[in-house]
């Protein structure tokens, strides 16, 4: 069907819509119309349930190495802009939406979605049954899968495109630390005086993150994941925090080592997401592959210690295998980093979303406290960050976040 209706790029006539497909492992198949960059995407196929913040989703790293099927039915509404990007460039590797908006009407909007999405090389498809697919996909479990549009359409037949799809590698075992982190140091000063410092490893952090810090009076250390211990410890920080990440923390064992080379220095330790997963393979514990994930700003969590319920937001498709009730002695190396609690649990399905160390001064959640786009309810981690660095300084014999939480309780 031909349509001189205007779309979101100015000037220009919305032109007879190019078809795309999207393939999935198991052979199904949905055929829609391209949608930002054309061409082929390959990679592992996850839904999230945002109803807002795609921008926020599409530029975080932990996505890489995915294509990302949005829940809610309309994305593009208020175009794009580069004060909401979350780091340097768009990590998904594909998108996939029910209905593109076909006008950005924002008074922040630069530029639309489309044009974001074809700046960024990013294969979309639009005017599929998302709703059907992420059904598959809670059935199934994510699958690996890959869109396809434009010359990659032309001279191969579907057999052939799903055939492409088997062939490449599952998450599992998946690293992409490196492809994410930033290859320099970075120093970030604090917002009026300065309180403490902290070094901040980068496995794919996003630009919210440094910024409730420094926020908060801390002076941040931002370092490439390949720091060794050495030059982590140059920095004299007062803390340690491991960012959020893609991949299987299964194959980040140079950063675990590193992580567990911080807990023998007796820092102050906070992680996210994928920093969540590396303090329990640290401490001993194992970590496995949930069926399709938590992707979304909408996740109930319960805090423990206070009995608060959390609404967060989440991006993991890994989670750490901790048993969720009692005090459990951390099995590394015959327990010399003492006693463990699951901090916070999932209330959708019990997966635990935090641990913390009671011998040491160590917490992490599964979940995202710094959500640029919402919630915030659980921004309030950052200052337990805050009171562990205060406690350190000071020199006090107690630095378990334990006095943190009972202060907020």
């Amino acid at each position: 069907m031909t349509t001189t209706a205007p779309d979101a790029r100015v000037g220009r006539a919305r032109r007879t819509p190019d078809p795309a497909l999207l393939v999935l492992e198991d052979g199904t198949v949905l055929r829609g119309e391209a949608y930002g960059a054309r061409g082929a995407r390959l990679g592992e196929v996850v839904f999230a349930t945002g109803m807002t913040g795609y921008q926020e989703t599409l530029t975080d790293p932990s996505y890489a190495g995915q294509i990302v099927v949005q829940t809610a039915p309309h994305i593009g509404n208020t175009g794009a802009n580069a004060e909401d990007m979350e780091s340097r460039t768009v990590w998904v590797r594909g998108y996939a939406v029910r209905e593109a908006s076909r006008v950005a009407s924002n008074w922040r909007s630069e530029q639309s979605l489309d044009d974001l999405l074809v700046g960024s090389e990013v294969v979309g498809i639009s005017g599929i049954d998302t709703r059907m697919l992420t059904r598959i996909l809670r059935e199934h479990g994510s699958m690996r899968g890959g869109i396809f549009s434009g010359s990659a359409l032309e001279d191969a037949s579907e057999q052939q495109l799903l055939e492409r799809i088997q062939a490449e590698p599952a998450m599992e075992g998946a690293s992409f630390v490196e492809e994410v982190t930033i290859p320099q140091p970075v120093v970030l000063e604090p917002e009026g005086e300065a309180i403490g410092t902290v070094a901040a490893v980068d496995l794919g952090i996003k630009g919210a993150t440094p910024r409730n810090m420094v926020a908060r009076g801390l002076r941040v250390h931002l370092l490439p994941a390949t720091t060794s211990l050495e030059e982590l410890l140059a920095t004299e920080p007062d803390a340690v925090f491991f960012s959020n990440g893609p991949g299987d923390p299964a194959s980040a064992e140079a950063q675990v080592e590193l992580l567990r080379g911080v807990l023998d220095q007796g820092l102050p330790f906070f992680g996210i997401c994928f920093g969540n997963q590396l303090l329990g393979r640290a401490l001993g514990f194992g970590t496995y592959k949930l069926k399709y994930g938590h992707r979304g700003i909408n996740q109930p969590v319960l805090d423990r210690e206070t009995g608060k319920v959390e609404i967060t937001a989440q991006n993991h498709g890994f989670a750490v295998d901790v048993p969720l009730e009692g005090e459990h002695t951390a099995p590394h190396d015959g327990g010399r980093y003492g006693r463990v609690v699951v901090s916070h649990v999932g209330l959708n399905d019990d997966v635990v979303e935090g641990i913390r160390c009671l011998d040491l001064p160590a917490y992490s959640v599964q979940y995202h406290p710094e959500a640029a786009s919402g919630p915030h309810e659980a921004s309030y981690l950052f200052d337990r960050l805050v009171d562990l660095v205060r406690v350190h300084r000071t020199g006090t014999a107690d630095q378990t976040p334990a006095a943190s939480e009972k202060k907020d309780s």
